[in-house]
């Protein structure tokens, strides 16, 4: 078994020891049943876990450092995160973006480390799971909807009716079902994508000898940040139009 697989299971059967009981318990309590109850967190749910706590223990270490004068390697790359995700998120949004940069930058590094993970031999990618990009998906869409309500209050739903009142009965089931659509949308491309890259990668492998497909490790390496990029600049154009005032 190789090394990296061996830590995974055994992150895996950790947290199932820690946490799966009330992991079990909770599904239960509303009606889902786990496919194993004795071990209800699975290796794709362990990998998220891991890259969300890395990136938590990334950030507190840049806080705890920060430097002025003497900025270390972290700080550095820290800067350039958000250097990056000001300027993406400040050219779809203008004006009050930093507000909603560090959801978006959250999203982007989530995205983009799960999908790299599948560059670890033995490892499969957890963005490959269609649970995965749908829990992104519809994190996202809560939260851009919370944030247009937050800033257009009751106005927010002016957007569902348009300009129009004798045709909202027409454009406000329309405009629902897009919405939803979006939801859909950013699951399907981002778990398509990752779980193709993945199977051609495998595939080429399996095959031939080694240099050839090394060439398709530089390509999920491509897909990888491609479809990161697409979902975050996806999630800061449905926030933009969520709290536009244009309604």
């Amino acid at each position: 078994m190789p090394e990296t697989l061996a830590l995974t299971l055994g992150l895996t059967r950790l947290l199932n020891h820690l946490f799966g009981g009330a992991v079990a318990a909770t599904m239960q309590a509303v009606d889902v049943r786990p496919a194993n109850p004795a071990a209800p967190i699975n290796d794709t749910f362990a990998l998220e876990a891991l890259v969300a706590a890395g990136l938590i223990v990334f950030f507190i270490l840049v806080r705890l450092t920060l430097s002025v004068e003497n900025p270390n390697p972290a700080q550095q790359l820290a800067e350039m995160v958000h250097e990056f995700t000001g300027n993406q998120v400040g050219q779809v949004m203008g004006h009050g973006y930093e507000r909603f940069q560090a959801f978006i930058t959250c999203i982007l590094l989530f995205v983009l480390f799960n999908n790299l993970l599948g560059l670890i031999p033995g490892i499969e990618t957890p963005t490959k799971s269609p649970s995965v990009p749908l829990g992104l998906a519809v994190l996202t869409f809560v939260y851009y909807h919370f944030h247009g309500f937050r800033v257009n209050k009751i106005g927010y739903l002016k957007q569902f009716v348009g300009p129009v009142w004798w045709i909202s009965w027409l454009l406000c089931p329309i405009e629902i079902i897009s919405h939803l659509a979006r939801v859909m949308s950013l699951t399907i491309r981002l778990y398509a994508n990752m779980l193709a890259s993945d199977l051609v990668t495998l595939v080429f492998f399996s095959l031939i000898p080694l240099a050839i497909p090394s060439v398709f490790l530089g390509l999920h390496f491509f897909v990888s940040l491609i479809q990161a990029y697409i979902f975050m600049l996806l999630s800061s154009i449905y926030l933009a139009g969520a709290i536009s005032h244009e309604h």
